[in-house]
């Protein structure tokens, strides 16, 4: 967990009354949710629950309905205003990294620097992406290989370091160690954990690993009955009378997580 504690008197996020859908399905209605400076917010919740979606909206990939969001204080009223406000502040790791597969780790890593710091040199932009490569616990070597020449995990660090290119504030992580085996999903969670504390980032964490859960949360945010069912440290969520949390924080999975921590 943060060693630092998060500062609840500055919302870096703040989502009131959201509605989100597709054609007549509704997958959020009247949620709210608060994220502050600092801290690593975990969003977790059943299957189609809406955690990446809630993401996207935030993002302004997907639409709300309505309701509210704000980041960094300035309302997101649409994906022009999501893209301004996030360009320069925030980073984000998709579940499949999606890295460009014709261009090697260091162009993915690259291309934000191409997009937004335009007035610097070649040279520079080359090194300020070989050392985010590097932050990410890669070797320089890496930044020459196609992402199909990496491992699973190595694709997710490559991704990282792509999403921290500009320096966020704020990281958006959606299911980032899917698909990794257990002692990669460990390394992974220790590099972000190490990595969150050194950068002072605030996270914003969809997760279904229960590990990831246990190591990493300052706070939980559980997605149930279309809205924000909770929020809280994990051992006031662990608490809560209801059936999927029951069924989550309660199994057998979570005994063992718990046990690691």
């Amino acid at each position: 967990m943060n060693a630092l504690p998060p500062d609840q008197d500055e919302r870096v996020i703040r989502v009131s009354g959201l509605r989100t859908g597709y054609g007549h399905d509704i997958i959020h209605d009247n949620l709210d949710l608060d994220v502050y400076r600092g801290e690593i917010l975990t969003v977790v919740g059943g299957s189609g629950s809406g955690k990446s979606m809630l993401m996207r909206t935030i993002l302004g990939l997907s639409r709300m309905r309505a309701g509210s969001i704000e980041v960094f204080g300035q309302r997101i009223g649409n994906a022009d205003d999501a893209q301004q406000i996030m360009a320069r502040r925030a980073g984000v790791l998709f579940q499949d990294g999606a890295l460009f597969s014709s261009l090697t780790v260091l162009e993915n890593v690259e291309l934000p620097l191409k997009s937004h710091r335009p007035e610097l040199s070649v040279q520079l932009r080359h090194d300020l992406a070989r050392s985010k490569i590097q932050l990410s616990g890669l070797s320089a070597a890496t930044g020459s290989k196609l992402p199909s020449e990496l491992s699973g995990g190595m694709r997710k660090r490559a991704a990282l370091s792509r999403a921290l290119a500009l320096e966020p504030e704020l990281l958006f992580l959606d299911e980032p160690t899917a698909g990794l085996d257990p002692i990669g999903a460990a390394d992974f969670d220790q590099l972000l954990a190490t990595l969150q504390h050194a950068l002072g980032l605030t996270v914003f964490l969809v997760t279904h690993d229960l590990d990831s859960v246990y190591r990493l949360s300052d706070r939980i945010a559980v997605l149930a009955e279309k809205k924000v069912l909770a929020t809280g440290p994990l051992r006031e969520i662990e608490t809560i009378d209801h059936p999927w949390v029951r069924d989550y924080f309660h199994g057998p999975r979570a005994r063992a997580a718990r046990h690691e921590e």
